[in-house]
């Protein structure tokens, strides 16, 4: 499937806590929109209806009728059925919401809704960092290539999903993925997305620079502090940053231990890379100790950082040799360096969803 050649029609929605945005994509291209409204959580009526709205506004600008309607909500959710469940975030959602069936009777297209975490991995699988990587290694003439990737965002919370040979690796609840709920390496008795949030990047820098939570400024003006633009405390800043890496670090490493594949970042606080990512990929190359001494390493790979230039030159060498083959005078390439890139998303977060939700939604169509 190549979505990017792709003539159908999909109708998108970006579901956030304050607003929604509602766009057509076709070919990954937006053809319509992007039209804005607000979320109005904590009315479910209210809310409905502006769904509506949006999706009306925009198969009105549609050139022709959308083959389906795909995009990301938050959960608990079951996704295949189109039901909302709780949401924290938009609490007029409760007791379960048949969102999906509704805009399906509504607007006659198949419904798609999926986790936002999940979309992204899949947007960066498809059309982003994955096809990006396995660019550069043809470039390199390195015949390795990638089909597995793990996406996670860094913002309100801790997002995540996993693509694997191509196909969105859901689950059989519809919570694959589910980073958040991994073990905060630096607080055990907490969840990791208590250490890799815009909420603690705002607690850390609040605890090292000696002030109350509520005067810590938001995370982009804290990245700043760190990187010297702007006044304040900058090792707080820094701190506060380097202890988002070693959580997240730790979170990916046991997920990369049962993926064996690519990690895309992406989400608000991405741009910060400069001060958590070192932290990160030292977090995935760290070492464990036996009870007899022996050291060895965390991960069975060795993890590179993919925005530092001198790191993506080892990383698309790697280390070929050619050996012989017992019993004969064939000889064979054998790379001897199992390894692993860490980078930032090639879309951006809201488009790689976006896309994401795309390719889900054309991919559902064909098993129709």
């Amino acid at each position: 499937m190549n979505p990017s050649n792709d003539k159908r029609i999909v109708m998108t929605l970006d579901a956030g806590g304050t607003n929604f945005r509602f766009s057509a994509i076709r070919g990954n291209a937006v053809i319509a929109g992007p039209v804005m409204m607000p979320s109005e959580g904590d009315d479910l009526d209210k809310c409905l209806a502006n769904i509506v709205d949006g999706f009306t506004q925009i198969r009105e600008q549609c050139p022709e009728l959308p083959a389906a309607i795909s995009f990301a909500f938050p959960g608990p959710a079951d996704y295949p059925n189109g039901i909302i469940g709780d949401l924290g975030n938009l609490p007029g959602f409760r007791g379960g919401i048949a969102l999906g069936p509704m805009l399906r009777d509504l607007f006659g297209v198949p419904v798609f809704i999926n986790n936002d975490g999940d979309l992204f991995a899949y947007g960066e699988a498809i059309a982003g960092f994955l096809p990006y990587v396995n660019d550069l290694l043809a470039q390199a003439g390195n015949p390795k290539r990638y089909r597995n990737l793990f996406g996670v965002t860094l913002g309100t919370g801790f997002g995540g999903g996993i693509v694997t040979e191509g196909r969105l690796l859901s689950g059989d609840n519809s919570i694959s993925g589910e980073v958040w709920l991994l073990r905060n390496r630096l607080h055990p008795q907490m969840n990791a997305e208590e250490g890799c949030s815009i909420r603690a990047v705002r607690r850390v820098y609040a605890e090292s620079a000696g002030i109350e939570f509520d005067a810590a400024p938001e995370p982009r003006d804290i990245c700043d502090i760190g990187l010297g633009k702007k006044p304040g405390n900058r090792g707080a800043a820094i701190e506060a940053f380097r202890q988002l890496g070693v959580v997240a670090g730790d979170a990916m490493a046991n997920t990369l231990t049962l993926i064996d594949g690519l990690a895309v970042i992406g989400g608000g606080i991405a741009a910060a890379w400069p001060l958590f990512l070192p932290a990160l990929v030292d977090e995935l190359n760290d070492y464990y100790n036996n009870f007899t001494g022996h050291r060895f390493r965390r991960l069975a790979s060795t993890a590179f950082n993919l925005q530092d230039p001198a790191q993506i030159n080892v990383f698309l060498k790697g280390e070929v040799r050619e050996i012989s083959v017992p019993g004969g005078n064939k000889k064979v390439n054998y790379d001897a360096l199992p390894r692993v890139g860490i980078g930032l998303t090639q879309l951006g977060t809201s488009e790689a969803v976006s896309i994401g939700a795309y390719a889900f939604a054309l991919n559902r169509l064909e098993q129709m």
